[in-house]
């Protein structure tokens, strides 16, 4: 291994998730979207934990910089826009689809090597155009082809087949996996398969922001160090135009941001404090805004987040209520909530069942 050692992997089990926002219309709480959010101080130490941060989840895209930074340590030498692509789920832009071409291209391979699905481009307004135009779907334009097609750059940087690079045996898979293990400083839980065709390995939301927190705390030059600085200075690569998590990155100066399907968001700041995000019915309206408090609880400037309040409720076409993270998330001491106490621990998972 790389850094320190390695602890257990994370139980498995129905995550004890907690309420993370209100969806308030009309000053009444119509609904409410669980998860769990995990806060970490400068020292790494938890400093608020809402839910279930120890249980094993799938982090889905929000692993993608652990992934580029496996790749990275493997020989990868991009930098830059394609560093940042290999780390994306990209909005199908012609530039990401620029970028892709030109890594498969350094990797003397082609579109017919990548093993993701083929797909239509992520973002509505490119899908649409694409659909006009009766273009099909295509692996090219699928959101994770960045990856893949560093993926196929690593296997041919090191002499490994291209072949059966997704098989969680294959040498590549071993090497990230190994790299996931050092970051979040876990064993791995499990390996599934994700959207895209790629290995998957769950570990916990507190191993997540451990793992980001390291990728933002690295020494200049190292292989952490150039993902997040390429993800940061390349942000619409690493998402696309008009995407929250690059919106998120340029608000807060050096902050590295990254979201998953399902509800997943993490983020971290040269000074290791970081926050994961998990909301449990994989609601996306619920991700940002519950990002966005975390973030303020972690001490950034609360006024950085006046754009990522959520998409307001309507009602007759007029805002009528909003997506609000609950009290617990705010930035008032702890000790000002009163709040259940196996809805929020301090330092430390809930019990096991």
């Amino acid at each position: 291994m790389y850094g320190s050692p390695v602890a257990e992997a994370p139980v498995i089990r129905e995550p004890l998730h907690a309420p993370v926002a209100h969806v308030v219309r009309g000053g009444v709480i119509e609904g409410i979207h669980y998860g769990s959010v995990v806060v970490l101080g400068a020292d790494g130490a938890p400093e608020l934990q809402l839910g279930d941060t120890e249980a094993a989840f799938y982090p889905r895209s929000a692993l993608k910089p652990v992934q580029a930074v496996a790749m990275v340590r493997a020989g990868l030498p991009l930098d830059g826009e394609l560093l940042s692509l290999t780390a994306a789920s990209h909005s199908g832009e012609e530039r990401h689809l620029a970028g892709a071409r030109r890594i498969l291209e350094l990797a003397g391979a082609t579109e017919g090597d990548l093993g993701n699905v083929p797909d239509l481009p992520y973002d509505p307004v490119v899908r649409d155009a694409w659909v006009r135009e009766g273009r099909l779907p295509s692996r090219l334009a699928q959101n994770c082809s960045g990856k893949h097609a560093a993926m196929l750059y690593t296997c041919k940087l090191n002499g490994w087949p291209l072949d059966g690079y997704l098989d969680p045996g294959h040498p590549l898979q071993q090497a990230v996996a190994e790299i996931v293990e050092d970051l979040t400083g876990q064993a791995i839980a499990r390996v599934t398969v994700d959207g895209c065709g790629a290995p998957l390995f769950s570990v916990s939301l507190h191993g997540l922001a451990r793992a980001a927190a390291r990728i933002t705390t690295a020494p200049a030059g190292t292989p952490e160090a150039r993902v997040a600085d390429a993800m940061r200075e390349h942000a619409e690569m690493a998402s696309g135009s008009g995407r929250d998590v690059a919106a998120l990155m340029r608000a807060v100066p050096g902050l590295l941001a990254k979201d998953g399907f399902e509800g997943v968001q993490v983020a971290a700041l040269p000074d290791g404090r970081a926050v994961a995000v998990k909301i449990a019915d994989g609601a996306n309206r619920a991700r940002i805004p519950v990002a966005a408090a975390a973030l303020a609880r972690a001490g950034v400037d609360p006024a950085a987040f006046a754009e990522f309040a959520g998409e307001p409720l309507l009602g007759g076409g007029r805002p009528v209520g909003s997506v609000r993270p609950v009290r617990a998330l705010d930035t008032l001491p702890p000790g000002d909530h009163a709040r259940p106490p196996h809805h929020t621990t301090s330092g430390r998972g809930p019990a096991q069942p």
